[in-house]
């Protein structure tokens, strides 16, 4: 996702009692911090429509690792997410988004994000694979991704490299177990783990808020620093969704693909990336996908 530089401004409406949740927005924003607009905060009526979104979208999931073998075409993943999905009453959200082609992005190897899904794409022992799957059901969006080794083995570098993707995931929300804290936090400590495992994080991408649009603030980074970025309240819906690399975080995108969204690494390395939807609440994050 494109990322965001849009100043927010918290305004309470005229009349209305100042709640504990506004003083401490206040507060970050006279400190001159990046705070979320009210329009940000969801509903319990939308967390739950989102929530429902959430067990949708995780059963699709679910279906692609029940039926994913070696072999198998990525065309046909996209195939049994579309089918699912429709048949369960939901859209999948990546069809004809800003001409995407298809229900759900397939990454092999060294392809970072949106992969596009394709008869002529076989899975192979060994492989690497991201399926990323956004469902809308009765107007709301949930979003997630899952990595997959195909055959169940793959080289020792490449098994730790999906392994670290996974621990930063989990990483940034260890971070969120509390709210009022920022966006920075949560890329400076995946960040710092991808790091001391000699990996790197893509920076050109960005997990996102999600759950009334398929993508709204913030811009949920995997990099930076502690204190920067957007305060996170509860009421607040985003994925966090690390793309880490085994090389270098460089990435482009690929030359042979003329729909021009495939991202690939420059150097060829292979990319893992695991990505849940979460709602802040007074308690810190609660998944919403699994």
């Amino acid at each position: 996702m494109a990322k965001n530089k849009k100043k927010n401004q918290w305004i309470v409406p005229d009349g209305q009692p100042l709640t504990d949740m506004d003083i401490r927005i206040l507060e970050y924003q006279g400190r001159g911090k990046l705070v979320p607009t009210r329009e940000l905060i969801k509903t319990p009526e939308q967390i739950e429509g989102i929530r429902r979104a959430g067990v949708l979208n995780t059963a699709v999931l679910d279906t692609v690792a029940e039926k994913i073998r070696p072999g198998m075409s990525t065309w046909e993943i996209d195939k049994l997410v579309y089918d699912y999905t429709t048949q369960h009453g939901g859209i999948p959200a990546p069809l004809n988004y800003e001409g995407f082609p298809n229900s759900c992005c397939t990454s092999v190897n060294d392809v970072v994000c949106h992969g596009i899904p394709s008869k002529d794409e076989i899975l192979e022992e060994g492989d690497i694979l991201n399926v990323d799957c956004t469902t809308i059901l009765d107007g709301y969006y949930a979003d997630a991704s899952r990595m997959f080794v195909i055959g169940g083995k793959t080289e020792p570098r490449w098994q730790r490299l999906v392994d670290v993707a996974w621990e930063c995931l989990k990483i940034g929300e260890q971070v969120c177990s509390q709210p009022y804290v920022f966006v920075g936090d949560i890329g400076n400590a995946i960040q710092k783990h991808a790091h001391q495992n000699h990996m790197s994080v893509v920076r050109d991408l960005c997990g996102h808020g999600v759950g009334l649009q398929f993508h709204e603030e913030p811009d949920v980074e995997h990099y930076g620093h502690r204190g920067t970025g957007m305060l996170l309240v509860p009421g607040m819906t985003f994925t966090i969704e690390p793309m880490i690399n085994l090389g270098h975080w460089q990435v482009c995108t690929d030359a042979d693909d003329p729909t021009e969204w495939t991202v690939v690494t420059e150097d060829y390395e292979p990319s893992a990336q695991w990505e849940h939807t979460y709602v802040m609440t007074e308690n810190g994050v609660e998944i919403l996908t699994h």
